[in-house]
């Protein structure tokens, strides 16, 4: 799939469009179930608790975050690359979290749910045509494509990753 022009996206999503390669992001998709698996191996379950700093998320609230954002973009990614152009509401990440129950589960949980999400969004970002790819819709009050759904999938979980190494399991 190639990486959608900037005029495909709102700006503040070239922070993660960014990170993937041109032509490398179905691989990327795939390669960062693996990666969540090894980073959080061995991970005791009390460092899920563990918050860098105040009124950040925990290390199991970040994990549901990244979950909710998969879901999020595939919803957007199914509209958009079907044809639909009604505008598609945003989402308040802090009330998703909020209510969430993230800190009673186990990473395990966790990581499996990630998984699942993302193997069935792999499965829906094969299915696409270019032509698909490259349609437009409107989410969060910003006109984006198809494609750039996909880029911004895998850069949000890669921009996490940077997150977890540095702040949670450093």
């Amino acid at each position: 799939m190639k990486r959608p022009e900037t005029n495909e996206y709102a700006p503040y999503y070239e922070k993660y469009i960014s990170l993937i390669a041109d032509g490398t992001v179905m691989h990327i998709l795939e390669l960062q179930i693996a990666e969540y698996r090894e980073m959080f191996a061995g991970v005791p379950e009390e460092k899920g608790l563990y918050r860098y700093d105040v009124g950040k998320w925990t290390c199991k609230e970040s994990l549901s975050h990244i979950i909710d954002a998969e879901r999020i973009f595939s919803y957007r990614l199914l509209r958009i690359s079907r044809g639909d152009t009604t505008p598609i509401e945003g989402f308040e990440q802090d009330d998703y979290i909020n209510n969430s129950n993230a800190n009673n589960r186990t990473f395990a949980d966790l990581l499996d749910e990630f998984e699942h999400q993302r193997r069935a969004n792999i499965c829906l970002a094969k299915s696409l045509t270019d032509e698909a790819t490259r349609r437009i819709g409107t989410a969060s009050d910003n006109m984006v494509s198809a494609r750039a759904l996909v880029y911004m999938m895998a850069g949000h979980v890669k921009h996490h990753s940077r997150i977890f190494a540095e702040h949670y399991l450093a």
